[in-house]
């Protein structure tokens, strides 16, 4: 397998940039879905699906094991993303908000 050199964190910086400005740029859930699917391989989808399905839980107060006992999600997922709820960059507030003035 030939190495890469590694990325500086600028690089870093300016991938995700290019990556999020992607995202972006797609006009509805189904272009969204397919550039996902194309993106990414099937257990990193279900490793985000998982992720965002426990977010409404945790928002209303629902304990762990409970998240657990309804969806599947290991408890140490859960704990990660409550985590990222608490002290993240505000993704998860962000998409809520707005996918909750959506419906």
């Amino acid at each position: 397998m030939k190495r890469r050199p590694p990325l500086t964190e600028q690089e870093k910086q300016d991938a995700l940039d290019a990556l999020a400005s992607a995202l972006h740029a797609l006009k509805s859930p189904a272009e969204v879905r397919a550039f996902l699917d194309d993106l990414c391989t099937p257990a990193e989808l279900e490793a985000m699906a998982d992720r965002w399905r426990v977010v409404p839980y945790l928002l209303d107060g629902v304990p762990y094991r409970e998240i657990h006992d309804r969806t599947l999600v290991s408890v140490t997922t859960i704990g990660r993303v409550a985590r990222t709820l608490e002290r993240g960059a505000g993704g998860y507030g962000a998409a809520v908000k707005r996918t909750a003035r959506a419906k």
